[in-house]
Parts: structure tokens; sequence; C-alpha cells
């Protein structure tokens, strides 16, 4: 079987390729990959090459498949597995797998980073045993791909609001989650994830009071205030305001201001920038709890924070990377109850000739995440550009139209359309 890959081989030296896959073991799964969305964790790998904690060897001599975010059909089953898979299911897939070394210590391989034949910017790949063994291969049910691509981000969104904790003077205890009923803030919060983490934070149960979400750019506030307006999260019994705080001479008190005098329950940094780590840092109450999402590519990087407060004040400190299986199974079940549309992160759409440079120049890119149909050979284009692309291309017009019929955001009618009328790769 060929597969059409884009394969890494050192710092941004990304190359679409065909190559040969090899035949299936028995607890092995051939599977087809449908739609891939691009992570912010794949442009670092592109970045730091071999460097980077997940690659497990040289990658000049042994290039693998980047993507993580993928979502497909299963094609070929392994004698072993025929039980438990069969061909033509949907699938999704959980990336962090958390597998052993032959030491059984844990390792951070995963699909999209650490594996010749896996990965999600591929047409077919080999999905090894350890993802079945490691139970990260997940029935998808879901009658569209791309919400199964954005599953996996959605899982880190989780992942993190799982991993905040809080404790009691006296008490050894940690209580898992942010403060039900208390005061959560956003810092840099209206980026695709940050919007998901806003989406999530109105519409699970353990629900905070007051969400105040922050940046410094009014339009991408505005398109996030359009998306998860306040009255919505009002239904759920949660105060929702969107703040620039760009040309707020003291951002910190008028955040405070907002909650109404008190400095906050939980805090979530969306962007590695020293001074939002740090503003996070003062806006942190007693006993509060600062998750530092956005993971830096600088290894160095660094920004103060009070280990006073650490001492008197409990303060505490988490980073998250990825979600765990649970996570995913969490993510799926929302997605699939109607109760998380995170569609709203996708603004562009592409096919696997755009992966390459698409990777490279992700933070350059504006917007939020790229989604790629991997079977598909399409430029990248953001889905507010279709209608005037489709002034002279009939494809983009028509898809133009669709999306305009669904808020301007990406949808099933849109999906259908791009896989029946795209060109091939």
């Amino acid at each position: 079987m060929k597969t059409k890959a884009v394969r890494i081989y050192g710092v941004n030296d990304l190359r679409l390729e065909e190559f040969d896959l090899p035949e299936i073991k028995d607890d092995e799964i051939l599977a087809r990959v449908i739609s891939d969305s691009i992570c912010m964790s794949s442009h670092k790998l592109a970045m730091q090459g071999d460097k980077h904690k997940r690659i497990r060897s040289d990658l000049s001599k042994t290039p693998t498949i980047i993507g993580h975010e993928f979502c497909g059909v299963i094609e070929k089953v392994g004698a072993k597995l025929g039980g438990k898979f069969k061909a033509g299911s949907k699938f999704a897939i959980q990336p962090a797998l958390n597998y052993p070394d032959e030491n059984g210590k844990e390792t951070l391989w995963a699909p999209g980073y650490s594996y010749q034949y896996i990965g999600g910017d591929a047409t077919y790949i080999v999905i090894p045993a350890e993802v079945m063994e490691m139970n990260c291969l997940l029935d998808y049910q879901v009658d569209n791909f791309f919400m199964g691509s954005l599953a996996e981000p959605v899982s880190c969104i989780v992942g993190a609001f799982h991993a905040q904790y809080h404790t009691q003077n006296g008490s050894y205890v940690h209580e898992m989650g942010i403060v039900e009923g208390g005061s959560l803030i956003l810092l840099a919060g209206v980026g695709p994830m940050g919007l998901g983490a806003i989406d999530y934070a109105i519409h699970n149960p353990r629900r905070p009071s007051r969400l105040v979400v922050t940046d410094i750019d009014d339009a991408r506030l505005a398109r996030a205030s359009q998306l998860l307006p306040p009255a919505e999260a009002e239904k759920y019994g949660v105060q929702l305001s969107y703040v620039n705080t760009k040309n707020i001479q003291d951002p910190v008190a008028h955040l405070k201001e907002i909650n109404k005098g008190k400095l906050y329950d939980d805090v979530f940094v969306f962007a590695p920038v020293k001074p939002v780590l740090e503003m996070g840092d003062t806006l942190l109450g007693r006993d509060g709890c600062l998750n530092f999402f956005a993971g830096p590519i600088d290894p160095a990087f660094s920004g103060n924070f009070n280990f006073y407060n650490v001492h008197y004040e409990s303060h505490h400190i988490v980073g998250t990377s990825g979600g765990n299986t649970d996570d995913m199974r969490e993510s799926l079940a929302m997605m699939a109850k109607g109760e998380l549309n995170p569609v709203f992160m996708v603004t562009h759409v592409g096919g696997l000739n755009a992966v390459a440079q698409t990777t490279i120049d992700l933070d350059k890119i504006p917007g939020g995440k790229k989604l790629i149909y991997t079977g598909k050979k399409l430029e990248l284009v953001a889905i507010a550009d279709f209608a005037e692309k489709g002034k002279a291309d009939p494809f983009y017009k028509t898809l133009g139209e669709i999306c305009v019929r669904h808020k301007n955001l990406w949808n099933k009618e849109a999906e259908d359309y791009l896989l029946a009328q795209a060109p091939d790769i």
C-alpha cells in the first residue's frame, strides 16, 4: 500500500512524499486519514526538529509523519484485533499514548511526532499495536470527520481544567478541577484553544460563576463575543466578560474590579509571553491555581513568580500538555450531545499539499485552526475568503454559499461538498 504523507527530516524540513507502507502485522491496523487539524505543537516540532521531546531517533535517517489531530476510516484489521475493530468504522485517536519503553519508563512517544508510519498528515497509515494496547484508538460515531479532528485539541482543554487543583488549610488533599461557582480568567484567551476553553467553561457541569476573557485584539474579541456571547453564558449561570487590556493603564486593577474587587480562583495563560504570565501571577487569589497552558518554543522561557505568595497564599502552578484518553472520551461525548461546538475553532481549510508550509508559517497566519483534508489537493484558504475567491472559482463560490448558510462556520454540508468535488492529491 502506498501512502502520501508529510514527513519531517529536521528543522523546518517538511516534505510531502509518496512511499510504501509495510504490510500490517496481526496486531496492527491499516487506516485511511480523512482530516487533520494543524496544531501549534506541530509548528514547534518543525522549529525544533530532533530537539523536540517527542522525537525518539535521528529524523534525517528515520523521518516521521507529522500531524496528531486526525480522524478517518479503518481499512484493514490485523488478525488478532478482529473482535474489537472492523473495517469501515470511523475512528478518532488520542495521540498521548504514555507508552512505556523497554525499561518500563513512561515515554512521550506519540503519533504525529515519533512514528514512521502513523501521523495525521497522510492519506494512509499503519496504526501500531501500542495505540490499541493503550486504548487510544477510539470509535467515532459523529456524521462528519472534522469534529473528530477537533476532539484532540478539545481533550487538551478538558485535561487542563481537570488538572487544576485547590486545597484547604490543615489538609493535604488536593481537590481537582476549577473552583465550582468560583472566578476564572483566561488570559490571551480568544485564540482557537481559548475559544474551546470558553465553550467548555460554560457548558461543562463544573463551571465558574464568573468568567473573564482577555486579549489585545479587538477583532478577535469581537468574534469570540459573537460566537460565545455573554447571554449564552448567562443561561448557565456564568457572568462572562470580554476585555481588551491593550490600552488599560492598570489591567490588573481593572480585572480585579470586574471580579467585584477580588482576585481569581483559577487563571489560565494561553500565550507563552512573559508579561502575560506575570500578570496571571498577580491575578491569583488565595489558594488560586495558575495553568500555564501555552507551551513555549524557547526551552529557557521563564518569568517572575511571587513565591512569597506560593508559601503564604497557597498559590499553585500547573502546566498541561495534551489530555488523556478519558479527556478524549469526555470531549467526544459532549460533542456528540451537542454540548460543545468546537467548529468555531476552524478558520481555514486546505489539502495535504498545503501542510508543510502552513505548519512552518503557522505562527504568522492569522485566525484559528487550519483544517486539512488529507486526500485532497487544495491551497490553504480562509473561510472568510471563500466568497472573494469564488468570483473566479466556482468550487469556492459554492463552498462560500454553503458556509454562509451556516453562519460562516465550517460544517458537514461543506465537508461533504469538498470531499466530493475537490481534486484528489
